[in-house]
């Protein structure tokens, strides 16, 4: 019998303000039981960089949330990992959904670019499967996230984030190879680093189900070369 891929799905919390996408990491692992693949929920576990409330798009002052505790609204109850104890070994491949907490919780690409940091854990743990040459797939906003952690190693790599030019030039500084893309169906591979990468909501009014098509290929396409 055929192995049953294990795929870790790094998330940034809950809301695609100040967490991960709702929309994008369920049909992530939508895709991924479609696929017959398991999957573990990953978030570290610490504070987000701050709350937005989604009604109004304004941080809400004093408010704090964790980002494990947000992340398992989205895993269910008990369902997702603190990134402390998830080691790369365990896993066949990673698939990151976007929102801005990719960019805020993550790392400081929403508020630096190119400059940004990312955390030490979340770096270390996406660059263990570029080292383990195990594939990644890479929605929305988190390619940028990517790059970070390649420049890191000083690696260069294709790949898309829609075709926003502030975005692709911030790409470029960090070494890396953008791809633009004409909407959230596309998919970009970089077949050297086994990374896989769409666009989604980096297309703000992207159709629900091209965004799907998108993530759904994404996925496919990393599952083949596990």
């Amino acid at each position: 019998m055929a192995k049953t891929p294990k795929i870790a799905v790094l998330l940034a919390g809950c809301g695609h303000m100040d967490g991960s996408e709702v929309r994008e990491a369920v049909l992530t692992l939508l895709a991924l039981d479609q696929h017959g693949a398991a999957f573990q929920c990953v978030a570290p576990n610490a504070l987000q960089h701050h709350v937005i409330n989604h009604i109004t798009g304004e941080p809400v002052p004093g408010a704090q949330r964790n980002i494990l505790e947000e992340s398992s609204r989205i895993a269910r109850h008990a369902q997702c990992l603190d990134l402390a104890q998830a080691h790369v070994q365990d896993y066949d491949a990673l698939l990151i959904p976007g929102g801005y907490g990719v960019a805020k919780n993550h790392c400081s690409f929403a508020f630096k670019g190119a400059n940004a940091e990312v955390r030490s854990d979340v770096a270390a743990f996406v660059r263990g499967f570029f080292s383990a040459g195990k594939p990644v797939g890479a929605i929305c906003i988190a390619p940028a996230l990517v790059a970070l952690a390649l420049h890191g190693s000083n690696e260069s790599a294709t790949l898309t984030l829609g075709n926003d030019a502030d975005v692709a030039a911030a790409m470029t500084q960090l070494g890396q190879q953008h791809t633009s893309t004409p909407s959230a169906r596309e998919i970009v591979i970089d077949e050297a680093h086994k990374l896989v990468t769409t666009p989604a909501y980096m297309f703000g009014d992207a159709r629900l189900s091209d965004v799907f098509i998108g993530i759904e290929r994404c996925v496919a396409e990393v599952l083949k070369r596990v």
